[in-house]
């Protein structure tokens, strides 16, 4: 859109830009591009004009648009990422952009979900204006079963992401969960498509939804004692375009490594599991506790059991703490 191209321009040019300029750089009437300032100060865009010296951008909002991604992304990655106000869920939508064979790495993201969805039918809470909501689409080459490190990897990426951009060392908890003062904040669902006749991976699509700039009382009844946003534990509001792109970037570098990569990924997962050395609950119903001892060169969590036997998930659900999810 014209609003995002001249939002682009604004962004990454220092002072004042004339209206001539932007004009001749983007191959629009010095009419068009009033008017795409006009409809940026309507987004809450600050945007200082002068007749004689043109347009300048004095503050921006908090926004999740193609404008703001395009600023740092650039125009050849912003072809393979769809921007949108508010979807059912992003995996859906990518799901559907699939049958018209997009590229491996699209990617679609949203400022709010209406049916988010977590692992196991859960809902993700997703609220419009505080958090990112972004899938993206893989099509490797390897078989299917050695295939399913893909959560544990993107669980790295998406903690060096925020690190990068919030200067905070998240934990992970085995599988999928990112963690800050105890709480979650990020969480990934991983769904795999395989060709019947074939058996290969036809695509993987991975969803990720992290919780930004949520006020500490803004979460439901029965999520307040388990869910956390990087504002709340931080006290500091992050871009969240800022924090998009971090993503996608580490997103971009994970597709480059796979699956040569692996002893980086499964090393620095190893270093922020807050899972492992901890007494774990196992979900599957049977009430059984076990210790977790370490995590698997496969990504999987090794546990020993009170009778002494041992095992090695590579699937399931366990709550750290015994007494309640977590």
């Amino acid at each position: 859109m014209t609003r995002d191209l001249v939002l682009s321009i604004l962004k990454t040019r220092k002072g004042y830009v004339s209206g001539e300029l932007i004009s001749k750089e983007l191959g629009l009437t010095r009419a068009a591009v009033n008017l795409a300032v006009k409809a940026l100060r309507k987004d809450g865009y600050v945007i200082l004009s002068s007749t004689k010296l043109g347009y300048m951008l004095k503050s921006a909002p908090d926004r999740l648009t193609s404008g703001e991604l395009l600023t740092v992304l650039g125009p050849e990655r912003m072809r393979t990422v769809s921007v949108f106000d508010t979807v059912h869920s992003t995996n859906r939508v990518l799901s559907e952009l699939a049958y018209d064979d997009p590229t491996d790495g699209q990617i679609v993201i949203a400022d709010a979900q209406t049916g988010g969805r977590g692992r196991f039918g859960r809902s993700f809470y997703s609220p419009d204006g505080c958090g990112i909501y972004l899938s993206c689409l893989l099509r490797p080459e390897t078989p299917p079963a050695s295939s399913i490190p893909v959560t544990a990897w993107t669980a790295v990426a998406l903690a060096r992401a925020v690190e990068t951009v919030c200067g905070v060392q998240p934990g992970i908890k085995w599988v999928n969960d990112l963690f800050l003062g105890g709480k979650k904040f990020a969480g990934i669902l991983t769904e795999m498509s395989i060709e019947g006749e074939s058996g290969r991976i036809r695509q993987i699509i991975i969803g990720i939804g992290i919780n930004v700039n949520n006020p500490p009382d803004s979460f439901p009844d029965e999520l307040k004692d388990t869910a956390t946003s990087l504002f709340a534990e931080t006290g500091t509001a992050y871009s969240r375009a800022e924090l998009a792109c971090a993503v996608i970037r580490e997103l971009d570098l994970l597709r480059l490594a796979w699956p040569d990569g692996q002893d980086e990924y499964l090393r620095e997962y190893r270093a922020r599991s807050i899972t492992t050395g901890r007494t774990v609950l196992l979900l599957d119903g049977s009430g059984r506790t076990a210790s977790a001892e370490s995590i698997g060169d496969d990504f999987s969590l090794c546990i020993r059991y009170p009778d002494g036997s041992t095992d090695h998930l590579t699937s399931g659900e366990i709550s750290i703490r015994a007494d309640r999810y977590t």
